[in-house]
């Protein structure tokens, strides 16, 4: 967090027949405030916690900060956000509707993972963790919007190339 703050000011005058001072000095600020809408979507639907649950956990508990579902979580809304890569985890990491999003308190809770941390565990998945995590993705998202019943096994067979 940010030790000191600078206040920015925009005088108005005569624009409203009254002076208007407009002042940015708000502590825990967050320009993604739509992103609560995206924490709506996923709470209903549930996907981060289906994707959460298709990777395993090998990292020292007693090194642990960060669950994987809260690196999930900070990755699938960053990218929502327009934030592509983890280079903005270090200004995000006290973003009050990130935290939130997060499953964290937007004032007082912790810090979210850093850069490296994010993409220690990008890199950390394999291709088995890719595949669970693109069926949890097809089932909770395609598979409910279809007119039919359709699997994935089903759903990819078309495109399937078999050797």
């Amino acid at each position: 967090m940010r030790d000191s703050i600078t206040t920015q000011g925009v005088l108005f005058e005569g624009v409203f027949g009254k002076p208007l001072l407009a002042q940015f000095d708000q502590l825990h600020a967050s320009s993604d405030g739509g992103a609560v809408v995206l924490g709506a979507v996923d709470h209903r639907l549930g996907l981060i916690d289906r994707l959460a649950a298709c990777l395993e956990d090998g990292r020292d508990p007693a090194k642990r900060r960060h669950e994987l579902r809260e690196l999930i979580a900070q990755r699938v809304f960053g990218l929502a956000c327009g934030y592509e890569d983890a280079n903005d985890a270090a200004r995000l990491a006290d973003d009050p509707v990130h935290k939130l999003l997060v499953g964290r308190d937007p004032v007082l809770g912790t810090a979210l993972a850093s850069q490296p941390t994010l993409s220690r565990f990008e890199n950390g998945v394999d291709r088995g963790d890719l595949l669970r995590m693109s069926e949890a993705l097809f089932e909770t998202v395609v598979a409910r919007r279809m007119p039919w019943p359709v699997s994935v096994a089903t759903w990819a067979r078309p495109w399937t190339v078999l050797p």
